[in-house]
């Protein structure tokens, strides 16, 4: 993940011992070490601890993941599994890097170029929505 000037400072913070039951949207940088029981969004980069726990999707510009995270995640730039993560859903991203001993069942879209992505990412989502609806 590159840093830029606005991920120098943490402009959300969610700490160890917190419970969030709804959906979360901010601004810039964002770090979770608590858990979630709804979706997060923010247009800044964000960092999900080995101590947290969401059950949601999470959409950013870049994500480090070192929690569990069940449901999708959509990042614009990249997104990064450490050891210690497990995703159970899909990715949607520009570049991806997993390390050893990561826990990842979903499907993972990584196409670096731009356009390529905005429009593989729209149709994975309008396919998403309609399988969602097929399926309930």
């Amino acid at each position: 993940m590159n840093l830029h000037a606005d991920d120098i400072s943490i402009n959300t913070f969610i700490g160890p011992g917190s419970v969030i039951s709804g959906d979360i949207r901010g601004n810039g940088f964002m770090r979770v070490d608590g858990d979630i029981d709804g979706n997060l969004e923010t247009n800044g980069s964000i960092i999900i601890s080995e101590k947290a726990r969401i059950r949601g999707n999470v959409t950013s510009k870049a994500a480090i993941i070192g929690g569990i995270v069940i449901g999708d995640v959509c990042a614009s730039e990249s997104v990064r599994l450490l050891t210690s993560s497990a995703v159970i859903g899909d990715i949607v991203t520009r570049r991806i890097q997993i390390e050893d001993k990561v826990i990842f069942q979903g499907h993972c879209i990584a196409v670096d170029d731009e356009s390529s992505f905005n429009e593989k990412t729209e149709r994975f989502l309008d396919e998403k929505a309609v399988r969602s609806k097929v399926i309930h």
